[in-house]
Formats: structure tokens, sequence, C-alpha cells
């Protein structure tokens, strides 16, 4: 039950992404929103972190609120138009 519950979680993650990819790559979407998205992925693979991580709690936290808080801002600046449309695509099985 645990491992079910688990792969949903993981299938999710996953759709979650390829719309981001979707919608990152997406001609009409505005700067703005590809500057968040592009600052989001420096910031998750970079080394350098705002609290760094050998200080206990503290600095694997900052990744743990930063990420998903810039993540939901993004999901907020998107028009909606765009995120239905990446939505459907993803959604749409792949020939």
């Amino acid at each position: 039950m645990e491992e079910h519950r688990l792969n949903r979680a993981m299938a999710g993650i996953k759709k979650e992404y390829e719309v981001l990819k979707y919608v990152a790559g997406h001609p009409r979407l505005p700067l703005r929103c590809k500057l968040l998205a592009g600052f989001l992925l420096a910031y998750a693979l970079s080394p350098i972190d705002l609290i760094p991580d050998f200080i206990p709690v503290l600095g694997q936290l900052d990744d743990l609120v930063v990420i998903p808080a810039g993540l939901w801002i993004l999901y907020k600046m998107v028009p909606p138009e765009i995120m239905d449309e990446a939505r459907s695509g993803v959604a749409k099985p792949s020939s």
C-alpha cells in the first residue's frame, strides 16, 4: 500500500516537471516568468545556498522553503491559458 502511494506521488512529480518544462518553453510566456524559472533551476542545482547546508536544520530548510515558494509564485504568474495548454499537452499520450 505504501509503495502504491509512493509510485503515485512520483508520477505526480514527473507530471508537474513535464508541465513546467512545457510552460518554460512556451513562446508567449512572459520574460519575468522565464527569469524566475531560470533562477529556481539555478538555485536548485547550485551548491551555493542562502543558508549553508552545514548549519543543522536551517541549512536544509532554506531549500525546502525557497524552491516550493518560488514554484508557487511561478504558477501564479503564468497566464491561465498557457497553464491549461500545458496541462492538456502533458495529459495527451505521446505518439
